[in-house]
């Protein structure tokens, strides 16, 4: 499956169905991360559930902290 993600195109592992998959093999920790899905915000809470089609595209913003 390939997916547009934040511009760049990505070609999905079969194992990558949901958002929450996503993050997780990018090690993106979800409670710091806002994830727009086709131009939806979608809840954390959702991420589990919010499955990832062939053409999506999703735009991820993680923030980091430091000083």
């Amino acid at each position: 499956m390939s997916i547009q993600v934040n511009g760049r195109i990505l070609e999905l592992e079969k194992s990558v169905v949901t958002i929450a998959d996503l993050l997780q093999s990018y090690n993106i920790q979800q409670k710091i991360s806002v994830v727009e899905h086709n131009k939806e915000i979608i809840n954390k809470s959702h991420y589990e559930q919010a499955k990832l089609s062939d053409g999506d595209t999703l735009e991820i913003v993680h923030f980091v902290g430091g000083g």
